[in-house]
């Protein structure tokens, strides 16, 4: 791998880390449909849906990228490059802040998307609607 390579690469990484989180907190749907606010507010759920197994869309590869992604940002052994580098050794951490942001909210836009039209059986009926 050349250097040039490994620098387009790089920007190819931020360019989609701030294209997610623009298109994220930026998505204008139709009337009605979720806003950042409500997406942010539906990551609990969506954690413990994810968790019990009952939403099938969100897999164990996925959950296991988003705490890795949080696991970097708070891990204590990333402080040494901000330390001798100050703003340019933030800039990874940015990164991977901006796609962990846009990702979740994404993935919690296609949550409630599937909330509203999974079907829920109660007392042996199925219901479609959760509201």
């Amino acid at each position: 791998m050349t250097a040039a390579s490994a620098t387009a690469g790089r920007r190819a990484g931020r360019t989609a880390a701030f294209a997610t989180l623009f298109r994220a907190l930026t998505r204008r749907g139709r009337p009605g449909e979720p806003g950042p606010v409500e997406r942010f507010r539906a990551l609990p759920a969506m954690a413990g849906d994810a968790w019990r197994g009952t939403y099938p869309h969100l897999g164990g590869g996925r959950v296991a990228l988003f705490l890795l992604a949080l696991a970097y940002l708070v891990s204590p052994i990333d402080l040494v490059p901000e330390a001798f580098l100050t703003v340019f050794g933030l800039g990874d951490d940015a990164v991977v802040a901006m796609w962990l942001g846009g990702a979740l909210l994404v993935e919690a836009d296609r949550y409630l998307g599937w909330r509203r039209t999974a079907p829920v059986v109660v007392d042996g009926q199925v219901q479609v609607d959760r509201t």
